[in-house]
Parts: structure tokens; C-alpha cells; sequence
């Protein structure tokens, strides 16, 4: 593997990688906001064998196909540990995302833009932060760039109809995984455009044959079959009919109605011009030196580099058409942008206004980690208390400041050392020092708070080993941390249905059985003058234990028009 100088620099970008986004594996559990969820559907699933109909509690979970809660299982059955499992899939989904985009960029342009091409994806913040974490946008994003990997072979590097027809396959597996897996196959527009327009780096001979290329529509439906069709005839032959409901929440509400009418996190048309200029750094930075490059390539009508640049834009303008928006969407688009930057960064990396906004970014990102830090051990910035108060952090725990100023300090000594001329140099110690702290000092120092953990385990401590506990406003992570025995009243009704559920339960058997609740207005009255116990802060939720007997009268059914005052969820 190591014979050749090229063999040599793959395998160290590879070492890279591997170091960056996998370093704090096993050490943390799943946070919220989306962790927690799908860790909870796939233990679920494992532990029940139903691996067609997720379940969330007692409810089925009708927001997301099943494919990612699979790949969850079969890593617990290769580690026997939700710890490790949960973030494999996202690692291997990174890495393999990496290797398409060096691997086409290498046969595009040769083995140096290859390498830039992956290296400008790893350096990405946005995609190595969702690379370490267990939410479904690093696979979806491997099954995209898979599709389109497979497209590119056929239509610029082809014919050749078997990878066609695996790129079609694989953004059936997107879809199965997220739903919009069908975005690899929007590359089809611009290479027809393209193919009558003329235009220079597409295959040759065109490609030809109705059948085959109908066959790729085939072998896309063949992918979405494997779990579609037996689930709609599991689902329309039992006479379930929370199966029923199921399956139209999930083809019909969670897709067309999500997409089209989107109820929660609405976002201006421009949203996704703000997520690619900050949360794409330090690649964005390279855009405006690429512009020129680009335009050059349209005057040279140069599919290579304007056909995954066509698409990138496609990808962008189908989410911000959308209502409904949020930063790690438009992910997908990322690798498809790298490849149209590949044969020019080399070049690009050697000007000297270059090197000097990476050093810039480099520095000002170490002098402000080095600052808070700083400026946390020695005072008590407003940002501190902030933080201490909604994470229920004890005064005095300062490791993770002593990180933050750690971090920042070697970043800012990197670059003091390197200065400008070894820019890229420095970006890379930025982007593994950045992310290794992340992974090994800041992320399990925050863990008890973040993950539940230390508040469940209080929660068993108070409670006892065998008494049982139920669960009122509840989030998933507080149903996969629990101890012991545990009860939970549905996570879709309201926290008034749930605490009606939840004081008829407890009452029934007042000596063993206490109630977990988070504190929300609804509830905030009955569990004042119930002399709820405060049990701490977690999620920047506020969470109390209350006893049957202690309930008032009044407080034991209350009008669920109360439910309007329920608070926005810090989670979504």
C-alpha cells in the first residue's frame, strides 16, 4: 500500500480522517437534539426483533424510514456496545464519502486534485461536526455522493451502464435512509443541457439505448422496494390500523406535506448562503479566488467542472425552496462543490491572499478559544454563567475552560510558528487540534448533562432500585438513560395527557411508584403546591419528582386546554 509516493499521501490523508472525525468514539453517549431519538429507535428495534415498524417509547415512529435505525443495529451487533455503535455509522458513512470524492476527482483531474478535493470536504467544520455525530445526514449524504459517483463514471468517464444503474440503486438507498436520496439523480438535468449543448468532458460515445437507461429508473425503485414493499403489505394486510397511520404519516406528512407546508424550523430564501459561508469554512473562504476558474470552465464549456457545480446549485435551490430549513440539509451539495474546485486548488492554495485568510481564520479561531477560556478561569463572563446555568454545570468545574484555552493556545502557536507561507499547513493542525479537544476534553466533560446520564442516574438514586418511575414530558434521552424499572405515557400527547395518564398510574400503587417531570407551565402550578422534589437541570430543562399523595385534588385531572401555554422545545 505504501510503495509509491501517491499510495503514501493517500494513506496519511486517510490517517487524517480517520484521526479527525473518529477520535472520541466510546466516549460520549447521544445527545440531543436527533441522537438520543434514533439510538432509542434502533434499541428498540434490537430489542424487540420488529425491525420494519420503529417505535419511540410505546409509540410508532413514523419521521424517518428505517434504514439508518438498521445500520444502528448491525453496528451494536458487531460491538455489543450502544456507546461505540451509535456513532459508527457516521464514521464509516464520512469516510466513504471522502474516498468517492478523492477517487472521481483523481480519475477527473489526476491524484494531486484528488487528494485537494477530499482534503477541502475534511476540512469542512460543518461536515466533520456532523461526521462525529449519530444523526442520519452523514449516510444520506454517503448514498448521494454514491449515486453521484456512479453517474459520473457513466456520463463523464463512460459509458459504462453498471455504474449507472449502481448510482440509481444508491440514491434509492437515500432514499430509504432520508427521503431525498433521489437528489443524486437531479444531475441528470444538467448533463441533458449539456450533452445537446455540446459541451466538452462528457463521454464518448454518448450513451444509448432507451431500455438501459430506463433500467437505472428500475434499479432506483428496485432499492426503495427492498423496504417499501414489504412494509406496505405487512401494514395493509394486518388491519392494524396504527400501521395505517403509520404509513401515512410517513409517505404523505413527513415528505410532500414537510417539504411543501413545513411546520417547524422555517428559514428566510437566503438561509443556505449564511450556513455555506460560515459553517463551510475555512472552504468557503476559497470561493471567491474560484469564481474566475469557474467562469472560464462555462466559457470552455467544461462539463468536469460545471456539471457538479450545476448540481451543487440544484441541491441548494430545491432546500431553499423550502419553508423549512436547517444548516446540515444542504450537506449533500458539499462534495459535489469540492469536485468543481479540484483541478484549480492546488494553484488556488500557492496565492498569497489565500494562505492569508487561512491564516487569519486560523489565528482569530485560536485567540477567541484562547480568550473565553481565559477569560472563564479568571472571571465570570456572562457566556459562563450562561452556560453553567442551563447545562446545571457545578461552579468550579473549570476542565472545560482549561480545554478551550488549551485548544487555543496550540492553535495560536501553530500559527505563530507557521505564519502565512505554510497556511495549509496550519489549517490542518487547526482543523485536528480542533476536533481531537472536541473529542477527547470538551465532549465527555459535558456528556453527564448533555446525554441525561448523570440526571437519570440522581433519578434511580432518590427514587431507589425498585421503585418504579413514569415519565411525564419526557425527551428521548431521558427514556434511554433511565434505570431500573420505568414507565412512559406516550411521547406525541400532550404533557397534560401524559400527567392525567401518569397520576392514575402512580395512584394505583402510591407507595412504589413516583413521577418524573419536566417542569413546563402547564404543570408548573400542580407541581408547586404538589412540593415537587427538584431533581436538577439538564437539556436547559428543569426536572422534578412528585409522589401521588402529595398531588392536590385539583391537580389530578386537569382541562387539557391547559396545554396551551406548553413551551417551545429548546430540542428542535
Amino acid at each position: 500500500m505504501l510503495k509509491t509516493p501517491q499510495s503514501r499521501e493517500f494513506w496519511l490523508l486517510a490517517c487524517v480522517a480517520l484521526l479527525v472525525i473518529g477520535t472520541g468514539l466510546g466516549l460520549r453517549a447521544p445527545w440531543p437534539a436527533d441522537e438520543p431519538r434514533f439510538v432509542l429507535v434502533a434499541k428498540q428495534m434490537w430489542e424487540s426483533g420488529d425491525w420494519w415498524f420503529p417505535h419511540r417509547g410505546q409509540e410508532l415512529y413514523s419521521d424517518k424510514p428505517p434504514l439508518y435505525f438498521w445500520l444502528l443495529g448491525m453496528s451494536y451487533a458487531l460491538v455489543r456496545d450502544w456507546t461505540v455503535a451509535f456513532l459508527l455509522p457516521s464514521l464509516l458513512a464520512a469516510l466513504g464519502t471522502l474516498w468517492l470524492t478523492f477517487d472521481l476527482a483523481r480519475r477527473l483531474w489526476g491524484h494531486r486534485a484528488g487528494l485537494w478535493a477530499a482534503a477541502a470536504v475534511l476540512c469542512t467544520f460543518q461536515f466533520v461536526y456532523q461526521a462525529k455525530r449519530a444523526q442520519i445526514d452523514p449516510t444520506v449524504v454517503f448514498f448521494i455522493t454514491l449515486g453521484f459517483y456512479g453517474l459520473a463514471r457513466h456520463l463523464l468517464l463512460g459509458p459504462h451502464w453498471r455504474w449507472f444503474w449502481a448510482g440509481c440503486f444508491a440514491a434509492g438507498l437515500g432514499v430509504i435512509s432520508k427521503g431525498v436520496g433521489f437528489l443524486a439523480l437531479f444531475a441528470l438535468l444538467p448533463y441533458a443541457w449539456m450533452r445537446w449543448r455540446g459541451w466538452q468532458g462528457l463521454s464518448v460515445p454518448a450513451p444509448r439505448g432507451a431500455g438501459r437507461w430506463a433500467l437505472g429508473g428500475v434499479a432506483f425503485l428496485v432499492a426503495i422496494g427492498l423496504w417499501l414493499g414489504p412494509m406496505l403489505w405487512m401494514a395493509l394486510s394486518d388491519g392494524d390500523p396504527a400501521h395505517r397511520a403509520y404509513v401515512d404519516d410517513l409517505l404523505v406528512r413527513q415528505t410532500a406535506t414537510r417539504y411543501a407546508e413545513s411546520w417547524h424550523h422555517n428559514q428566510p430564501f437566503w438561509y443556505f448562503a449564511r450556513v455555506v459561508a460560515v459553517s463551510w469554512l475555512p472552504f468557503s473562504l476559497l470561493l471567491p479566488w474560484l469564481f474566475k476558474p469557474w467562469r472560464e470552465a462555462w466559457r470552455a464549456r467544461d462539463a468536469r467542472v460545471w456539471w457538479p457545480l450545476a448540481s451543487c446549485v440544484l441541491v441548494l435551490l430545491f432546500f431553499s425552496l423550502s419553508s423549512g430549513k436547517r444548516d446540515m440539509y444542504i450537506l449533500p451539495a458539499l462534495p459535489m462543490l469540492a469536485l468543481a474546485a479540484a483541478p484549480f486548488l492546488p494553484d488556488l492554495l500557492e496565492r498569497r491572499g489565500v494562505r492569508r485568510a487561512l491564516f487569519a481564520l486560523s489565528l482569530l479561531l485560536g485567540l477567541g478559544l484562547l480568550a473565553a477560556g481565559v477569560a472563564a478561569l479568571v472571571a465570570e463572563p456572562g457566556f459562563e454563567l450562561k452556560l453553567e446555568a442551563g447545562r446545571g454545570m457545578a461552579d468550579g468545574q473549570d476542565g472545560l475552560w482549561w480545554a478551550l484555552a488549551a485548544m487555543g493556545s496550540a492553535i495560536t502557536a501553530a500559527a505563530l510558528w507557521l505564519q502565512p507561507q505554510r497556511a495549509v499547513t496550519l489549517t490542518a493542525t487547526m482543523s485536528a487540534v480542533l476536533w481531537c479537544g472536541w473529542g477527547l476534553a470538551i465532549a465527555p466533560q459535558l456528556d453527564g448533562e448533555s446525554s441525561a446520564r448523570d440526571l437519570m442516574r440522581e433519578v434511580r438514586e432518590l427514587v431507589g432500585p425498585q421503585a418504579e418511575v413514569g415519565l411525564v414530558a419526557w425527551r428521548e434521552q431521558n427514556l434511554l438513560q433511565a434505570r431500573g424499572p420505568t414507565v412512559e405515557f406516550g411521547f406525541k400527547r400532550t404533557p397534560v395527557q401524559q400527567w392525567n395518564a401518569a397520576v392514575a398510574w402512580a395512584s394505583a400503587a402510591p407507595g412504589a411508584r413516583r413521577l418524573f417531570v419536566r417542569e413546563v407551565p402547564a404543570l408548573a402550578n400542580c407541581l408547586q403546591r404538589a412540593r415537587a422534589q427538584p431533581v436538577g437541570v439538564a437539556n436547559r430543562r428543569t426536572w422534578r419528582l412528585v409522589s401521588a399523595p402529595d398531588i392536590p385534588a385539583d391537580c389530578r385531572a386537569l382541562p387539557e386546554a391547559a396545554d396551551a401555554a406548553v413551551e417551545p422545545d429548546p430540542d428542535a
